[in-house]
């Protein structure tokens, strides 16, 4: 979007078939490479980070490139650049727009340099020249050398706090340069203010704020040492920043501005040292002294962190034991480290969190969360965290969720939010389906009725994306609303959740109602041409029309008729009817799939990646296409498609990711995928069934049960799915319920080189549509 319990010998056990007698199961830390996705297209960071951690300290390629070039850097981190220009404390991973980079550091040996250079000349700075070669990354630690100094740089990170060790060469002078200038997605002004201050007991404190992404964002910090400083100097490094046309507090006022502090970079010297130098350093959205005693609370030296950091990863990534082929292993357990960084810590040690009023609050018995790409997550990444992290889901995340809708001034759930602020970006209001998918679940550790007050608060908010019009006239005009086919659409479906939850509640009258609206997507379809399309105020459909046409801005999201048309899971029999029956609806998925796209331009559409015809992979309209075979009642299809997709869109490299992994969008797709099923309606509790890719996984769910997915005769030339059992006995119907994978068990797979197109075809069989609840 353009915007892992028990690794144990128990683990090994249920493995034991595909690991050769091992007397433990394997360590899943060795089998993720933090690396993946970090080229042009996945947009992560390979740096430092613990479980959903507020912070994730990074390298930085090019902090410095302006908005306009900068899509490739949208994590900081470039794999195919040639030098490093600092390690940052924030980053977001895979999102298709950025901000943060805060905090940026720079080691230096002998000389200082204040500017950061450029790419083409990093003589001229204190940016240096690096070698892959060099580089280590795993969960929790990285490291790389600095080839311009000799300077061995080091990172761990806990869940509040990161960690340098910085070994220089020996006989040179030791500084570190600070610089609160630099940020992601950069321009001029963006940085409102921000200020320094030292310590009597040495520990450097800080902060700034931004008008970036999320307008008005504040960020704090505490720095503490290994070695004491020699000197240092604060510099105001801004003179020449034109502010004018940047509103913001402090900013045209000197008088305010030096009383908080001007100060924009610092260099900090540490003369020549017998031992590494090691930094700790804190964050806070709350103020400086959060900062310090989230610092006091989880500090510790670099080993003790990256001890502790790593021991959380193996609990988490450990909870799915995966026997499979070498790089599919590779893969997946990236995956899942990748579904595992959002949505972030935002409150301090002590519960206080600043929120989207921009005003302070209290998190009481739960972790304040933030980093919500929730157009992205909601369809699988979330799913994949009530299997995989459950207590996460319902105790903080949801918390969350309703916390904020309470602290908002709009009073509606978060749309794109990090670090408490919102950003508006993208469409429709799935936090709702994020909810409510956790509610039909059986987590309910929050308050129901606030939860579903604030979900009715958000579909009911006239002044957002056309809502007004779309309960009026039972769509979003165009003429009034750019983007009104996909937020049609996208409403019907999150109001489906609404009632879904609602009905579960007993509270029938809101049932009714949104039942009612989940409705509304027929009121953009076409039937005639048998497209999704906008329609006018008065009722019309716009011309001309182009099922192909992407453009930003216009009739769709981030796509175009042919992956829109297909968003209806909540009742995909009710479009198939209207497509003309099962036939028609695979024909045309065929078509879609196998689109000729020569002739077709889309270089002007950045996020438009990893096609395969009209199918996009790298976005997530189409992610839930190849598994509708299953609702047409020819499972077969979905096997084969998943198989090309697969193949096509995942590679255990650098540019291994097709598109931007979106908080873990893409990663949870992948996930889900290769153990053989895909919440295709979250909310519905049921997961549609396509074909594994694993010989075996294992979830360790929290209850102590364990859900197994075996596989027989897995291979490439063994592309189908010949017959599925679960618990010993045959599972006929294309589909299986969340209760079933909860209550532990086995699914097995037996693969075969040729479709079973008897497998799952009788519409008694087919996944949850709408039109034909049972």
């Amino acid at each position: 979007m353009k915007r892992s319990l028990l690794a144990t010998a128990t683990a090994a056990l249920c493995v034991q078939p595909m690991i050769a007698q091992a007397d433990t199961a394997p360590d899943p830390l060795e089998f993720v490479d933090p690396m993946i996705g970090t080229g042009p297209e996945g947009h992560t960071f390979p740096g430092a980070t613990a479980p959903f951690g507020m912070v994730q300290l990074s390298p930085d390629t090019d902090a410095t490139c302006t908005v306009r070039d900068c899509y490739a850097h949208a994590a900081g981190y470039s794999y195919h650049d040639p030098t490093i220009q600092g390690f940052s404390h924030t980053h977001f991973s895979g999102a298709g727009h950025s901000d943060l980079g805060d905090v940026l550091v720079m080691p230096q040996a002998g000389a200082v340099l204040l500017d950061p250079g450029s790419a083409d000349d990093p003589d001229a700075g204190y940016r240096q020249r690096f070698s892959h070669d060099t580089e280590k990354a795993s969960p929790g630690y990285y490291a790389v050398t600095l080839a311009d100094s000799g300077i061995r740089a080091e990172l761990t990170a806990g869940t509040r706090t990161g960690v340098h060790r910085y070994t220089f060469p020996a006989g040179e002078e030791a500084h570190l340069l600070l610089d609160l200038r630099s940020s992601l997605y950069d321009y001029p002004g963006k940085v409102l203010w921000s200020g320094l201050h030292l310590r009597p007991d040495g520990v450097l404190t800080g902060f700034r704020e931004t008008r970036g992404w999320a307008p008005g964002r504040k960020l704090y910090f505490a720095m503490r040492f290994s070695a004491p400083l020699t000197g240092h100097a604060f510099l105001d490094r801004d003179e020449d920043v034109p502010y004018k046309g940047f509103q913001g507090p402090g900013r045209g006022s000197d008088a305010l501005a030096e009383k908080l502090g001007k100060a924009l970079e610092a260099r900090l010297d540490f003369g020549q040292l017998d031992a590494p130098l090691e930094v700790q350093v804190a964050l806070s959205g709350v103020d400086e002294n959060g900062a310090v005693a989230n610092l006091a609370g989880e500090g510790a030296d670099f080993d003790t962190t990256r001890a502790a950091t790593e021991a959380k990863w193996r609990e988490a990534l450990g909870r799915v034991d995966i026997a499979a082929p070498g790089p599919m292993r590779t893969n997946l357990y990236t995956a899942l480290y990748h579904a595992l960084l959002a949505p972030s810590v935002w409150s301090d040690a002590d519960g206080r969190w600043r929120g989207p009023d921009d005003q302070l609050h209290r998190a009481e018995g739960y972790t304040q969360r933030s980093t919500f790409s929730l157009w992205d997550t909601f369809r699988a990444e979330h799913p994949l965290l009530t299997l995989v992290q459950p207590e996460q889901t319902t105790t903080d995340t949801v918390r969350s969720l309703i916390a904020s809708q309470q602290a908002s001034p709009w009073g509606i759930l978060p749309v794109w939010q990090f670090a408490g602020r919102e950003t508006w970006t993208m469409i429709g209001y799935h936090a709702v389906p994020v909810i409510a998918d956790a509610y039909m679940k059986g987590m309910r550790d929050y308050d129901a009725s606030a939860a579903l007050d604030a979900m009715v608060a958000s579909a009911t908010y006239a002044p957002y994306g056309g809502l007004g019009d779309h309960m009026k006239l039972g769509y979003v005009p165009i003429d009034r609303e750019p983007e009104a086919a996909s937020k049609t659409v996208e409403y019907a479906y999150d109001d489906w959740t609404i009632a879904r939850m609602a009905r579960a509640m007993g509270r029938d009258d809101v049932a009714q109602r949104f039942e009612r609206r989940a409705g509304y997507w027929r009121n953009s379809f076409d039937a005639k041409s048998g497209w999704l399309r906008a329609r006018k105020a008065d009722g019309s459909f716009r011309t001309p029309f182009d099922p192909t046409a992407i453009n930003y801005g216009s009739d769709y999201t981030e796509g175009n008729a042919w992956q829109y048309s297909w968003f209806v899971p909540q009742d995909q029999a009710g479009l198939f009817d209207l497509l003309g029956g099962d036939a028609a609806a695979i024909a045309k998925l065929d078509a879609m799939f196998d689109f000729d796209n020569s002739g077709i331009d889309y270089s002007h559409a950045e996020d438009i990646a990893g096609l395969i015809g009209q199918y996009i992979h790298g976005n997530e309209p189409s992610h839930h296409v190849a598994y509708l075979y299953d609702f047409a009642g020819a499972p077969w299809k979905t096997q084969g498609r998943l198989k090309q997709i697969v193949d096509s869109q995942y590679k255990p490299n650098p540019d291994g990711l097709s598109g931007n992994d979106d908080l873990g969008q893409m990663s949870s797709w992948l996930m889900f995928t290769a153990l053989g099923f895909y919440p295709v309606t979250p909310g519905s509790n049921q997961y549609a069934i396509g074909r594994p890719f694993v010989d075996r996984a294992a979830i360790t769910l929290p209850n102590g049960k364990r859900f197994t997915v075996d596989t027989i005769g897995l291979s490439d030339d063994h592309p189908y799915v010949g017959a599925v059992e679960l618990n010993g006995e045959p599972l006929t119907r294309s589909w299986i319920g969340d209760d079933e994978i909860r209550a532990g068990g086995t699914l097995r797979f037996t693969m075969q080189a040729l479709p079973n197109k008897d497998w799952g075809r009788a519409k008694s069989a087919r996944p949850y549509s709408m039109s034909t609840a049972r």
